[in-house]
């Protein structure tokens, strides 16, 4: 892809970052009022499986191809687990941190993870060596974290 064309995406991901901090605010809000972390974690996972459901039926064609299930290695299984992970801990972290806090240091683990998927080529991921400027990028965001953190 080339520099345009990321570049043109960003604003995309951009908004996937303001969508997650507030589904992490709207979710600890749901955690107040329900009195449980686990079951607002539940509400947010069955309104978007919901939502996702709906899109799915729209778009009409069948759900599954014979045999695709049987085809899915076992670790891709996982993704609704993190997914899960995700949004529980975030109920629970969200008031503790604040948001600044809790999004930066999401960042920083996503970024961690991302060395070493990117290095590797894991999970489907284009194999993208790891540079010195990645280090060092990879190094900001995280002394950033540590002077956001900061009280």
């Amino acid at each position: 892809m080339s520099n345009l064309g990321i570049y043109l995406l960003l604003p995309f991901s951009i908004l996937i970052g303001f969508s997650l901090a507030s589904q992490a605010g709207v979710n600890a809000q749901l955690r107040v009022a329900l009195h449980s972390p686990i079951q607002a974690a539940f509400i947010s996972f069955l309104i978007g499986t919901i939502v996702l459901g709906s899109i799915a039926f729209v778009q009409g064609g069948s759900w599954f191809k014979p045999n695709a299930l049987a085809t899915i290695p076992w670790w891709a299984w996982l993704g609704g687990l993190f997914g899960a992970f995700n949004i529980a801990m975030s109920v629970f972290l969200a008031p503790k941190l604040g948001a600044m806090v809790l999004a930066i240091s999401i960042v920083c683990g996503q970024i961690i993870a991302s060395l070493a998927l990117d290095q590797n080529g894991w999970l489907g991921y284009p194999k993208i060596d790891i540079t010195p400027s990645r280090i060092i990028g990879a190094l900001f965001v995280i002394a950033g974290m540590l002077l956001i953190a900061k009280k």
